[in-house]
């Protein structure tokens, strides 16, 4: 019986060796090589530590809500409404906090780490195209965080706001909230994997933007605050911000908020703008690794 003929392809027929995998071919392959060691990694841990705050703390409150006799939590004899203490932790704990503190330490490592651990030239050995190592590599920084943040978002909603009425009424808040944190991880990490793959020491050039640059231009009047990620950010969730303090009074004196759109198109910008120059950076960059 003779064997079937096995198809050969115009490539190796020719004696022409077979063409590289394509960039999104390569990402997916350094991002299944990532995903798992960013997802057992010191960081992970540290990240975990981070979403266990907010979780302890709703768990705090509703625990005082059950043991009370009033059946909620009362501020100067107010109730206060669950969605209302949810949106103040969305606001202060997740998105002027955690997310772009995650977004500092896994984004910056994307491309230094290598570079200080001596690994990246094995990477560029292998028949990727080198923008495919950032890309893949940033992909994974994506997925981890969101597995990790996503349900703890989800937790402490179910822990602030009370069942029925409470969390039909502000399921569709929970849903725009997980969003923006997609959003505010995909936006800083791009321009944190520029800054990582720029300089040598991008984590103290990261904390610097983060509590000292954006801080201070979202705190003051002009149009500096429009180099700021998180001016436009901000303006996706509104509804986070408390509106009953005085911080948030000093803030609307000197804070304008941009438009949906505008806010879309700039940090869309921002985000394919930082993610292309930190691919081609390390494309054209020549890495003469230290002994």
């Amino acid at each position: 019986m003779s064997t079937p003929a096995v198809p050969v392809p115009p490539a190796a027929r020719a004696g022409r060796p077979a063409a590289p995998p394509s960039l999104m071919a390569s990402a997916f392959r350094i991002f299944d090589l990532s995903l798992g060691q960013m997802l057992w990694s010191r960081r992970t841990v540290f990240m975990a530590l981070l979403v266990v705050g907010p979780v302890l703390l709703a768990l705090f409150i509703r625990m005082f809500v059950v043991s009370s006799f009033t059946g909620s939590l009362r501020i100067n004899n107010v109730p206060v409404q669950g969605t209302n203490i949810f949106g103040v932790m969305m606001w202060f704990f997740y998105l002027r906090f955690t997310v772009p503190v995650l977004a500092l330490f896994y984004g910056t490592a994307l491309i230094a780490d290598e570079v200080e651990d001596k690994t990246i030239t094995y990477l560029f050995t292998r028949p990727v195209p080198r923008g495919a190592v950032v890309l893949g590599k940033y992909l994974a920084y994506l997925a981890c965080t969101l597995m990790v943040l996503l349900p703890s978002v989800v937790i402490v909603f179910f822990l602030t706001v009370p069942s029925g009425t409470g969390v039909a009424s502000g399921f569709p808040l929970l849903v725009k909230d997980l969003g923006v944190i997609g959003v505010g991880l995909v936006v800083y990490g791009a321009f944190f994997a520029w800054l990582g793959a720029r300089i040598k020491r991008p984590l103290i050039a990261g904390l610097l933007f983060l509590f000292g640059w954006e801080q201070a231009v979202l705190a003051f009047p002009g149009y500096l605050k429009r180099l700021s990620i998180g001016y436009y950010l901000q303006s996706l969730a509104p509804h986070a911000m408390p509106q009953d303090s005085a911080l948030s009074l000093l803030q609307s004196v000197f804070r304008e908020s941009p438009s949906l759109p505008v806010a879309a198109v700039a940090l869309t910008a921002i985000f394919v703008g930082f993610l292309w120059l930190s691919m081609r950076l390390v494309t054209r960059r020549e890495y003469v690794l230290e002994q």
